[in-house]
């Protein structure tokens, strides 16, 4: 049975509030919906969430259910930044549009074209799914960290993933900025990168926090 959209983001919210923010119950306001809403009667005929005065509790039945939400909305963000390039202001508002429209199928090919990532554009986790979890890939991936790359290759750098403060400043003093080309020079005993006419070197550990859209 195919969830409304509306019903859909509610079990995204709950699950980021249950399983990222540790909360157990969540408001009607938190949500924007109220008791008698149709969307909470649908997740309710579902066994998906329990229902009381003070809010909403996700259900151990409705967890995978938004899991999956979860996973598609994130996924449907790397796709519109990475494969896309859209800009973040408009990212958010098509992912959502886009995820909805995402079944098994197409979402573990999305999935396998952009490598299989861990995290979406604002640096949250995206649940693992079946694919993900195959030993072998069916397709080379577009965005791919540095530390993961050939000698030789080359690409722009599509993001930075680091919670670093010092580390990401350091990154972009050395010019690795979105949008900038690069090439991989050297991998051992040190990465060497190649970004205009100069060069620059770097730890394993650095490259693994530097994304690039592979050409």
């Amino acid at each position: 049975m195919k969830l409304s959209d509306k019903a859909e983001e509610i079990l995204e919210h709950l699950w980021i509030m249950t399983m990222e923010m540790g909360q157990d119950m969540v408001s009607f306001k938190e949500l924007n919906t109220d008791r008698d809403a149709s969307e909470v009667k649908e997740l309710l005929s579902l066994n998906y969430i329990d229902v009381s005065k003070d809010g909403i509790r996700l259900r151990r039945e409705g967890m995978k259910e938004a899991e999956n939400a979860i996973r598609r909305h994130r996924l449907a963000e790397r796709l519109m930044v990475d494969v896309l390039d859209l800009k973040k202001t408009l990212m958010e508002e098509n992912a959502c549009r886009f995820e909805h429209l995402l079944h098994k199928d197409v979402e573990e090919s999305i999935c396998t074209l952009l490598g299989h990532p861990a995290f979406c554009p604002h640096g949250k986790q995206i649940p693992a799914g079946r694919c993900c979890k195959k030993s072998e890939r069916a397709a080379k991936a577009i965005v791919s960290s540095i530390a993961d790359v050939d000698k030789g290759t080359k690409g722009k750098v599509a993001y930075l993933h680091t919670r670093d403060n010092r580390k990401l400043q350091k990154l972009m003093a050395m010019g690795l900025l979105p949008g900038v080309s690069v090439e991989v020079i050297q991998r051992f005993p040190s990465y060497v990168l190649k970004i205009g006419n100069s060069q620059i070197a770097m730890d394993e550990e650095m490259t693994r926090d530097v994304y690039v859209r592979l050409k």
